[in-house]
């Protein structure tokens, strides 16, 4: 049986403790380990060094920027919430345009429709943007 990645069980490339943190930056900004620990800890069993060590894998990850100054570490997010959800979201369609880019889109549209009919127009909008764009030669390579 093959082993499901983070994206298929959770719903993102990240673990909960992983999101928890990343919430915590976004909301927060720069912070120290300690604040961050602080922050996420409420009500739950978990180690300054637990914090400290995602905090680690999530700079390596290229998720979080380390900064030292004044004898602190500071770890800031390295990615807006919307520039990852962006990231996410392109990644996840590259992989999943193999098998139907045409179907795939038709789906979404659909769902998109049903759910939230101003987040349709907005994609429109942003489809006829990039019409133009790649029109103009601005997107070509």
């Amino acid at each position: 049986m093959a082993r499901k990645s983070r994206l298929e069980t959770y719903g993102s490339p990240l673990g909960p403790l992983e999101q928890e943190i990343m919430e915590f930056l976004w909301s927060s900004g720069a912070s120290s380990g300690r604040d961050v620990f602080s922050g996420i800890k409420s009500g739950r069993d978990i180690a300054l060094t637990t914090v400290l060590t995602v905090l680690e894998r999530l700079a390596k990850k290229g998720l979080v920027r380390k900064e030292k100054g004044g004898g602190l570490i500071a770890f800031s997010p390295a990615l807006s919430r919307d520039e990852f959800a962006r990231s996410v979201s392109e990644d996840v369609f590259k992989g999943i345009l193999g098998i139907s880019a045409s179907g795939l889109c038709a789906s979404f549209v659909d769902a998109l429709a049903a759910s939230s009919p101003d987040e349709l127009e907005r994609l429109s909008e942003l489809i006829e943007s990039k019409k133009k764009e790649l029109g103009s030669g601005e997107g070509k390579k």
